[in-house]
């Protein structure tokens, strides 16, 4: 009977040690979004849509590093912005690498038309050099709503994704 007892209770640590290695934050990092407007607007917004792109990245990383999925860790481009626009993408990956992300998130938004903007956003396994990730996301609006919107989509689908095994 004791034997029985202690080869369960052995089996139970056993299975909870394996799902607590298996439950371990992903290390992502996430660069900064570009921005991109072929609109033909008159009105200057590249402060507003600046200050949007920046708090994407931040929500982002924010809300993916909430999840408990991820732990979230920070880019040193050498240069700013550190995003896929402004860096050679070695470069962008080797920040990666070097900031302990076993993933690397990026991306742009590209203002279309007065209403409609598109989101490319990638995942790279930096480790396996493999694109784990492609969405094309496109959105309606031009305005913190709009934004914040698409950026909880996008983070509900690297959420819901097995981006690395």
């Amino acid at each position: 009977m004791r034997y029985t007892v202690f080869m369960i209770a052995l089996g139970l640590t056993l299975a909870a040690g394996l799902h607590a290695q298996s439950a371990e934050p992903i290390t992502i990092g996430i660069a900064e979004v570009d921005f991109k407007d072929t609109s033909g607007e008159q009105r200057d917004q590249m402060a507003d849509h600046a200050d949007r792109a920046k708090r994407f990245a931040e929500s982002l990383r924010h809300d993916l590093g909430q999840s408990g999925k991820y732990k979230i860790v920070s880019l040193d481009c050498g240069k700013e912005p550190c995003s896929v626009e402004s860096q050679i993408p070695e470069d962008l990956i080797a920040a990666a690498k070097k900031a302990g992300a076993r993933l690397l998130v990026y991306g742009g938004v590209h203002k279309m038309s007065t209403l409609v903007q598109n989101m490319k956003a990638q995942a790279v396994d930096v480790d396996a050099d493999r694109l784990v990730f492609e969405r094309l996301i496109t959105f309606r609006g031009d305005d913190d709503a709009s934004w914040d919107r698409a950026e909880r989509f996008l983070a509900q689908e690297l959420l819901e994704q097995p981006l690395a095994k």
